[in-house]
């Protein structure tokens, strides 16, 4: 419980406040040990050429002679016998390229310190800590009752707010729809906007382009911060937090247009980063053997948020206080913060050897002691890695193939949300006469086919998947595609049947049936894509899955602003199946990764090459 508490925000401000004497770390109880944090292969290669990496064989010398290689300990010793400078390790370091630089490392594989050594139970509470934020910015962002749409969440109760001050007719509608979700809710909103404050239908959608917008730029931001070594993933988790459940007050208390079109875009902007950072947080625990399971358990509680807003939302409706729900969800979120500030450890390695380096340092004395991304670091300017931590997710998003298109993949199907989305109340509430109270219930059917889908889908991890690692545990990416090739299939099987399907001579159960097999091909897409990235792109994957939450945020916001044209003029069967049709013209791309993935890293400036 000590190593849990210790690393958390409450575990450094009690060391703090104690000056260091509560919650000792191992190398303060004993000094002694700081020479077992030290890499010596690492601290070799420093002292022979100047980096941690292997030298590479360079061409012959003038006299016929090869450059030593890092392996050999006596080239440097044997050149300058007489005045040999060496290091803490007694390797001597080489005048010319050398560097004298002790590598502080894990000590070893069962380092406790290493969230990959992290026993089972603390791998599951982190796990489910990080489901949980997800959960609650999911809900917060959802009042109303989207999927993984969860941008257009908090659209609702921007319009609940407008529509409060129209009439009570108005309000009571919107405060519906705030906890239902979709566009069509969304949209009655919109008539109070446009009826209260005299201006366009256009304009009247800034609330929910401002948050999109927002939402998809803060983790360019966030995302790559998360990965510097100063800063790790929980002081941007525990400051973002904090923000975004002090900025759930004005929001409810907005007494002005403008005042909560500004609010929306901060919010959005402030509560985005464990939306990209997550699946980054949960590669940190785990092995890429056993990654894309708690990347999946990720995945349902993003699905449970909005799917369980609804429910909630239905019987919060009957409170006349449009603001009551804003309260409840702060209060979800600040239950989230105080939950992390005591219990979420740091997961990012980088930081954790940051920390020690530093402590080492002053234990010791010794300034020399450094760890490997502090080394890397240490040559660039401020500004050049505030550049690299705002330009990489674009660069890395708009330059390589294999990212734009699965990005543009997982963004239509997000966009296919949002609209797909504006068909429930059309047909829980208009064809089959639903209660507000009981459209709720519809969308359990989405939740409820992701927890049919992971039994099977860990089976298949587990047989098909885990026996392809290789014994250093390296698996070759493009096999992680093998289940999106067959989860995009269940996303026109969803709409073709929910569309079809939703009619009076038809059962309702029949409707929210089709509705899981959207969640199972989300599922399937999600965790496919993820971790392919992730294993393509491990030195990158914050900014790769911040790209991805800009592009679907891109989508989001975007198609919002035809969805309920669309439905109104197709209607339920037609629109849901050009929405179908346009998914199946997306299919080929998993396909097309899969076999000639490879080819595309090799060539790639920052994938992963040598697998």
């Amino acid at each position: 419980m000590s190593e849990l508490i210790r690393d958390t925000v409450f575990g450094h401000l009690l060391r703090y406040l104690s000056g260091g004497k509560l919650l000792p770390y191992a190398e303060e109880r004993d000094p002694s040990l700081w020479k077992r944090y030290i890499h010596d292969d690492k601290t070799l290669r420093m002292a022979h050429h100047g980096h941690t990496g292997k030298e590479e064989v360079a061409a012959d010398r003038p006299d016929g002679s090869q450059i030593p290689q890092a392996t050999s300990r006596d080239s440097s010793t044997t050149r300058h016998e007489s005045n040999v400078q060496t290091n803490a390790l007694g390797h001597p370091i080489d005048p010319e390229k050398g560097r004298d630089t002790n590598v502080v490392d894990w000590y070893g594989e069962d380092d406790s310190e290493n969230p990959m050594n992290w026993s089972l139970l603390k791998k599951v509470l982190v796990t489910f800590e990080i489901c949980l934020l997800t959960l609650s910015v999911y809900s917060k962002l959802d009042p109303k009752r989207q999927n993984k749409a969860s941008d257009v969440h908090l659209s609702s109760i921007w319009t609940a707010f407008i529509s409060s001050h129209h009439q009570n007719r108005v309000y009571k509608k919107c405060f519906s729809n705030y906890f239902i979700v979709g566009s069509a809710i969304y949209t009655a909103g919109i008539e109070g906007v446009v009826a209260y404050y005299d201006v366009s239908q256009v304009k009247a959608t800034l609330g929910l382009t401002l948050f999109v917008a927002g939402y998809g730029l803060g983790p360019m931001l966030w995302a790559p911060m998360s990965e510097i070594p100063q800063i790790g993933r929980n002081p941007v988790y525990i400051g973002t937090l904090f923000v975004f459940v002090v900025l759930q007050i004005p929001v409810a208390l907005a007494t002005n247009f403008a005042m909560l079109l500004c609010f929306r875009f901060l919010t959005g902007f402030i509560g985005s980063p464990v939306l990209a950072t997550g699946g980054a947080s949960i590669g940190d625990m785990y092995t890429p053997r056993k990654r894309a399971y708690g990347i999946a358990i990720w995945g349902i509680a993003a699905i449970g948020g909005p799917v369980l807003g609804p429910l909630i939302g239905g019987f919060a409706a009957q409170n006349e206080q449009w603001n009551w729900t804003i309260w409840e969800l702060m209060w979800l979120s600040g239950f989230s913060l105080l939950l992390l500030i005591f219990f979420l450890p740091e997961t990012s390695s980088a930081n954790i050897l940051y920390r020690r380096a530093r402590r080492l340092r002053v234990l010791t004395g010794n300034q020399s002691l450094k760890c490997e991304p502090e080394i890397a670091g240490e040559n660039m300017t401020s500004q050049e890695i505030a550049m690299i931590s705002l330009v990489r997710p674009f660069t890395l998003n708009f330059t390589e193939p294999m990212v734009f298109f699965l990005n543009l993949y997982i963004a239509l199907i997000y966009g296919l949300l949002y609209i797909w989305f504006e068909s429930f109340p059309i047909v829980f509430e208009d064809i089959y006469g639903f209660s507000l109270e009981l459209e709720g219930v519809a969308f359990c059917g989405i939740l409820i086919g992701a927890a049919i889908a992971i039994p099977p889908f860990f089976w298949y991890l587990y047989r098909h998947v885990e026996p392809q690692f290789n014994s250093n545990g390296e698996l070759r990416p493009e096999i992680r595609l093998q289940a999106a090739c067959v989860g995009g299939f269940f996303i026109p099987i969803c709409l073709f049947w929910f569309g079809w399907s939703a009619r009076p001579s038809i059962s309702w159960i029949m409707p929210i049936i089709g509705s899981g097999f959207f969640s199972i091909g989300t599922l399937l897409l999600f965790n496919s894509v993820l971790n392919y990235l992730g294993d393509a792109y491990p030195d990158y994957a914050a900014s790769v899955l911040a790209g991805n939450d800009l592009m679907r945020s891109s989508f989001g916001a975007g198609f919002p602003l035809f969805a309920s044209a669309f439905y109104s003029n197709l209607g339920v069967a037609w629109a849901s199946s050009t929405l179908a049709f346009l998914s199946i013209a997306f299919i080929p791309i998993p396909f097309v990764l899969y076999f000639y993935g490879e080819s595309l890293r090799k060539r790639s400036k920052y994938a992963r090459k040598d697998f």
